[in-house]
């Protein structure tokens, strides 16, 4: 029997998860389908009944639903917690099961695909909503120095005053200027759309 899952977005067109997934069950021999669906932006909630109902085993979440999914979860990893954002639902019987690996996959890959070390770099996140909240803490753990950035600034203030630490600060993008960093992590949706992020020239 082919179990089912999806990732939840809007949009959702752009996405590569289907055709990452698919590649990995023929590599892997494992009998599931994964479909891209377009969540209304009010209709969050009722996607998840309407999958659970359909016996869909879980699903990955994207923008803009993240803080949502956190919400619709009965459990919670810790990570997700800590985040408290959701990247991944499990369904298991009444329980959902929520979880973030937003973090610990970006982490991995910048150490593992670009050979950086994290460990004492200036690192700006731009961006302050579902998926920074996501890899803030391992960010952190991993020794960066952190800046967020967000065209509302007090989101990102509020980000960083999430986190006890002198290793993260929150800021407009007016802000900016003179300052030096050795990684930027763009978590914002305007690789999604045609928008561009207002970053000061030099």
């Amino acid at each position: 029997m082919t179990d089912r899952y999806a990732v939840i977005g809007n949009p959702i067109s752009h996405s590569k998860s289907p055709l990452i997934h698919s590649l990995f069950a023929k590599q892997t021999e494992q009998d599931i389908s994964y479909e891209a669906i377009e969540a209304l932006l009010d209709g969050f909630a009722a996607t998840i009944e309407r999958l659970r109902s359909e016996g869909y085993k879980g699903c990955n979440v994207t923008v803009p639903f993240k803080f949502e999914a956190f919400n619709c979860a009965t459990e919670l990893s810790e990570r997700a917690k800590a985040a408290q954002a959701v990247n991944t639902l499990s369904f298991e019987g009444e329980k959902i099961l929520g979880d973030n690996t937003d973090g610990a996959g970006l982490v991995r890959d910048i150490a593992e695909n670009l050979d950086i070390i994290l460990q004492g770099k200036r690192v700006l996140l731009m961006g302050a909503g579902g998926a920074a909240y996501g890899v803030v803490l391992p960010l952190l753990m991993a020794g960066a120095a952190l800046a967020i950035v967000n065209r509302t600034a007090s989101k990102a203030i509020s980000l960083a005053e999430k986190f006890p630490t002198s290793d993260i600060r929150g800021y407009g993008y007016d802000e900016l200027a003179g300052l030096q960093f050795d990684v930027v992590i763009n978590a914002t949706s305007a690789g999604l759309t045609d928008s561009e992020v207002p970053l000061p020239k030099g």
